[in-house]
Order: structure tokens, then sequence, then C-alpha cells
């Protein structure tokens, strides 16, 4: 994959725009923004979403510029051992809030559960 700057100058190229226009719709420094086109410096995320709304694209519009975007996974037709390899994937802070998600899930339903039968002898 290429790096960003060099989808960012590409895209600036293709529609006509100087560096000098994105640097000032960035609010970067003509000599920074240059830097992030030669591949020396990252945009900021800030920085990036002006250039995006600048461009009329999407922030990942701009990463996946060589069309490598990648495809929504969806887990709907996937058996749970496919689901659970997919899970195990994650970083380990989504994994586990996903976790936590699914834990609260199954302790709500237990008390309900358990306060259906409850009630019900009362």
């Amino acid at each position: 994959m290429k790096h960003i700057g060099i989808n960012i100058k590409e895209i600036r190229k293709e529609k006509g725009l100087l560096q000098k226009e994105v640097a000032a719709a960035a609010d970067l420094h003509p000599a920074n923004y240059n830097k992030i086109e030669k591949g020396e410096r990252e945009p900021s995320v800030k920085a990036l979403t002006k250039i995006a709304a600048l461009f009329a694209m999407t922030v990942d519009q701009i990463i996946h510029y060589e069309g490598e975007v990648p495809h929504e996974v969806t887990i709907e037709d996937k058996t749970t051992a496919e689901k659970l390899q997919l899970i195990q994937q994650l970083p380990d802070e989504d994994r586990n809030a996903l976790f936590h998600m699914i834990d609260t899930m199954l302790t709500k339903a237990k008390f309900k559960d358990f306060f259906n039968k409850n009630v019900a002898t009362l």
C-alpha cells in the first residue's frame, strides 16, 4: 500500500488544486503539507478530515485510493466457530468490549428468567 501522502498528491492533481490550496483548507503550513505529500510526515486526523472534505471524499477513500477499500464482513451466514475465530482476530480492546456486551446481555437474560420464575410463585 502506498503511503497516504502519495494518495493525497494524486487526488490533489486530479482535482487541479495547488499544494497551497490544500494546505490552507487543512490549516497546515505549506511546508508541512509538502512533507505529507513526500511521505516525510503523516497528516493528523483533523487535517486528513479537512482534506477529505475539500476533495469531497471520505477519509477511507483517500487512505485506500488505489482501490483496496476493505469490504464489510458479514457474519450472519457463518458458523459459530467461524464467528468466534473472527472475534479472536479483533484487537484486544475491541474483543474485550464485545465480551463485556455479551456478558451484560447474558446477565440481563438470566435475571429476567429468574425474576419471572420467582414472581410467578408469589
